[in-house]
């Protein structure tokens, strides 16, 4: 085992979070009342490293606790503990259960330290989730206009302009967080200096991917899910793929590089030469993807603004 501390695992669900803490379990509300109290109880026995699933945002509230208590963090993708369940042959299941496993995956694993967003970024993210929500519902309802006639489409109509002004209400929103603290503006205006970053691939950059600028080229493209991995066996070699990481940011990323492609001389030159070399669009367009998070990352990193002839470091 790699972690010589005790490693707490919690099975986090709407209502409860069951907590392993060694051979000893327990279960607290997943409410503001009983935060206290169970960050209190792993602070007692010492616990080097929480870990908890990503469970949709049922685990925020009790990670935003457990962080701010000075406690290492760390919230793992779902389908990570599963299958070290299957390789270890833990199959039996429940809440106190998959705590366990949760607890044995980070002792075995060491898994990567989150961290996580301050209030003022949680705000602004919640405004960004609200944004694509609204998009949605446009375009849902744009869809339905075609197929609708007579009085309906009148109805569907006020909607969709509601909608226009609910969006345009949510930029402005948007616009001014980005603008009220002076640390999120030098921030903001540093992303997007590379020409294809706008203000929602920025913002939700900021929000959502705090890490940017803190680990390495590899590792920061893993988190986001743009590092392609092998599927090779034997003499097999299959084809490199994506999968796992941050979609909310990847989409994200992937419309500022949609732009980028078109504009951006450095990026531009760089989707042509892939484009040349036979690579599909799709493959051209993760590669490019994963340059720009790349010149991001270091951007950040050295707090310097971006010029076409720089092109990132390693």
């Amino acid at each position: 085992m790699n972690t010589q501390g005790m490693v707490a695992g919690i099975d986090v669900s709407k209502d409860w979070l069951d907590v392993a803490l060694g051979e000893e379990s327990l279960r607290v509300a997943n409410e503001a009342a009983a935060m206290s109290s169970l960050v209190e109880r792993l602070q007692t026995v010492k616990v080097e490293l929480v870990v908890m699933e990503a469970t949709g945002g049922y685990e925020t509230q009790a990670a935003s606790a457990i962080a701010v208590a000075g406690l290492k963090l760390a919230v793992v993708n779902p389908r990570q503990v599963r299958d070290f369940a299957k390789a270890t042959g833990r199959l039996a299941k429940n809440d106190r259960i998959d705590a366990h496993v949760i607890a044995a995956f980070g002792q075995a694993i060491e898994p990567q330290i989150t961290h996580l967003p301050d209030e003022q970024a949680r705000e602004l993210q919640g405004l960004l989730v609200r944004r694509s929500q609204l998009l949605g519902m446009r375009v849902q309802e744009s869809n339905r206009l075609a197929l609708m006639q007579g009085a309906m489409r009148k109805q569907i109509k006020s909607h969709i302009a509601w909608l226009d002004q609910a969006i345009d209400e949510v930029n402005t929103d948007l616009t001014a967080r980005l603008r009220q603290s002076p640390v999120w503006r030098e921030k903001d205006e540093l992303l997007r200096s590379l020409k294809g970053i706008g203000p929602i691939t920025s913002g939700t950059l900021m929000s959502s991917l705090p890490e940017l600028g803190e680990l390495d080229r590899r590792s920061i493209a893993a988190l986001v899910g743009v590092a392609p991995f092998n599927r090779d066996s034997g003499a097999f070699r299959g084809r490199r793929a994506i999968w796992g990481g941050r979609a909310h940011v990847r989409h994200v990323l992937y419309m500022a590089a949609i732009a980028a492609v078109r504009s951006n001389p450095v990026i531009k030159p760089f989707y042509e030469r892939l484009i040349a070399r036979g690579k599909p669009h799709k493959v051209a367009m993760v590669a490019c993807m994963r340059k720009m998070l790349t010149i991001l990352n270091a951007m950040m990193r050295s707090n310097t603004p971006w010029t076409p002839s720089w092109q990132g470091a390693n």
